[in-house]
């Protein structure tokens, strides 16, 4: 097995929605915020090489919206998913399966295209793979989250036929060292990777900690739709990840791609960062 960062760019969201009850006098020192009170977040997905196949983590927020869609969310950075998968010396065409942690719009945006009228698989030989208690959650969402999944980032999956689905089994198998774990408090059933890779556990964080910055307690996300479950989870995982060294890989820390942790006076906090590279 091989694992790859794949950069796809860089958003901006709200500073006060993203760290919930902390003040911003706290969370700027570590996120500063611009004059709109935005903070830059990354959208880091991940690619998996595993004999035939090739596994993409989340796609990103893709390219087929409007303009004043995306003036909400100030896209900037130098790559993309294909010039990721590129650099790699990989084309969309090579992915043979897209995993989606959630189908929120900067996680599964990149999944479809737009084609004239039709709304299409980006990836045209992949099968597509979300879990039946999520997948009924996003197409039939609640009023509070229903702009975070839009429909056409959703059906033209399923419609294509090229949608499976995962058991909502924590600790279930995805393939050899790769399995995946459950938590509800950001989305209902977001999937979590947990990949053994070099004799290292790689536990991709996704919304449960979108960045280093989230790392104590009540850092929770106001985007969470239960927040105290979020903060259940969060401490649940992190006690898991101290006790079994685990690495933490980011998708939305805008500078830190990887971490270890520390028990310190304050909690668990940040021992080393590092590129996923670096392994």
């Amino acid at each position: 097995m091989k694992l790859h960062t794949i950069d796809t760019g860089f958003f901006k969201l709200d500073g006060g929605a993203m760290f919930g009850v902390v003040p911003k006098a706290i969370w700027q020192k570590t996120n500063p915020a611009d004059d709109n009170n935005l903070c830059t977040w990354a959208m880091r997905c991940l690619l998996v090489e595993d004999g035939k196949r090739l596994i993409l983590v989340d796609t990103g927020i893709g390219n087929k919206q409007d303009e004043k869609f995306f003036s909400h969310y100030y896209l900037h950075g130098n790559v993309t998913l294909d010039s990721s998968l590129a650099a790699l010396g990989f084309h969309r065409d090579d992915i043979t399966d897209v995993f989606l942690t959630h189908l929120h719009f900067d996680h599964v945006g990149g999944a479809v295209v737009r084609d004239g009228d039709n709304l299409l698989p980006a990836f045209k030989s992949a099968v597509y793979w979300s879990n039946p208690k999520h997948w009924d959650w996003a197409v039939n969402p609640n009023d509070r989250e229903k702009a975070s999944f839009l429909k056409e980032n959703i059906l033209p999956i399923q419609q294509s036929g090229q949608l499976q689905f995962i058991d909502a089994q924590d600790g279930v198998a995805f393939i050899n060292d790769f399995n995946i774990r459950f938590v509800s408090g950001h989305t209902e059933a977001m999937m979590l990777p947990l990949i053994n890779y070099k004799g290292r556990s790689i536990l991709y964080m996704a919304d449960l900690l979108p960045s280093i910055g989230h790392l104590p307690l009540p850092y929770v996300m106001a985007y969470d739709m239960f927040p105290l479950t979020t903060l259940k989870e969060k401490k649940l995982f992190l006690t898991e990840a101290l006790e079994k060294d685990y690495i933490l890989y980011f998708e939305h820390d805008p500078i830190n791609e990887c971490c270890t942790l520390q028990p310190t006076e304050k909690g668990i906090r940040v021992k080393d960062t590092f590129k996923l590279s670096e392994l």
